[in-house]
């Protein structure tokens, strides 16, 4: 996905500050600032899409450097301040001994010196952000002067290792496909993320986008864990 996640300084950094890191920009802590960043994705991106993306880079960042402490704390921070709720964004930056440079969540560090790093899409939506209604529209039409359909059987792989077959067209949409696991293994589509060739597949893409041969296998993630919502 894109965005960055968050880096920990070296050693040798530490050893030159008296075992604790050398921030950027000299230790200097600044008041969280309400502005959120503006961005425009590379594409017309729906809020259910914006979703997933953001909730793949909290699901994977605390895999990376850092403490996960500390990323459940900027997770809280930024789901508060994009509600408009500054204050309780500040306190939870606060409570967590959070250090922000720029007075930005896009680039923090906690009390040991680690770096993390927010990417604008976890802090705010996109300029080029259209409703789900008018993107259902889009995939309608587009089905409805599309060709007969040709299904041949598709194999995916579960999280779990084991393997189902779906019956598919080369134009159905990722979307579509989620919707029939779902009648099929009873397996939420918000819980469902699919890879293939290591690139996430969001819900337009078609299986003619992906290159897919007949043989080939899609990798499906499945997450049922309960998201976290903060006090």
């Amino acid at each position: 996905m894109g965005g960055c996640v968050g880096t920990q300084r070296g050693a040798l950094g530490a050893s030159r500050n008296g075992g604790r890191c050398n921030k950027k920009g000299g230790g200097r802590n600044e008041p969280l600032k309400k502005e959120r960043p503006k961005w425009k994705s590379d594409y017309p991106m729906t809020d259910g899409q914006l979703r997933s993306k953001r909730d793949e880079f909290w699901d994977t960042a605390p895999a990376f450097d850092g403490r996960k402490e500390i990323w459940d704390a900027l997770k809280a921070a930024a789901v508060a301040l994009e509600c408009s709720d500054h204050e309780l964004a500040q306190a939870i930056v606060d409570g967590a001994s959070i250090t922000l440079p720029h007075g930005s969540l896009t680039e923090c560090y906690d009390e040991l010196g680690n770096r993390y790093q927010l990417p604008a899409y976890t802090l705010a939506p996109p300029l080029n952000l259209v409703s789900e209604r008018s993107e259902n529209e889009g995939v309608e039409s587009s089905e409805q002067q599309a060709p007969p359909r040709k299904e041949f059987p598709l194999k995916v792989r579960l999280s779990s290792g084991r393997d189902v077959r779906l019956s598919v067209s080369m134009s159905d949409p990722i979307g579509h496909l989620k919707k029939q696991l779902q009648a099929q293994e009873d397996i939420e589509t918000a819980h469902q993320r699919w890879f293939f060739s290591g690139k996430l597949l969001t819900d337009k893409t078609r299986l003619q986008d992906t290159k897919i041969q007949k043989d080939y296998v899609i990798q499906v993630i499945v997450n049922t864990a309960a998201p976290i919502i903060p006090k």
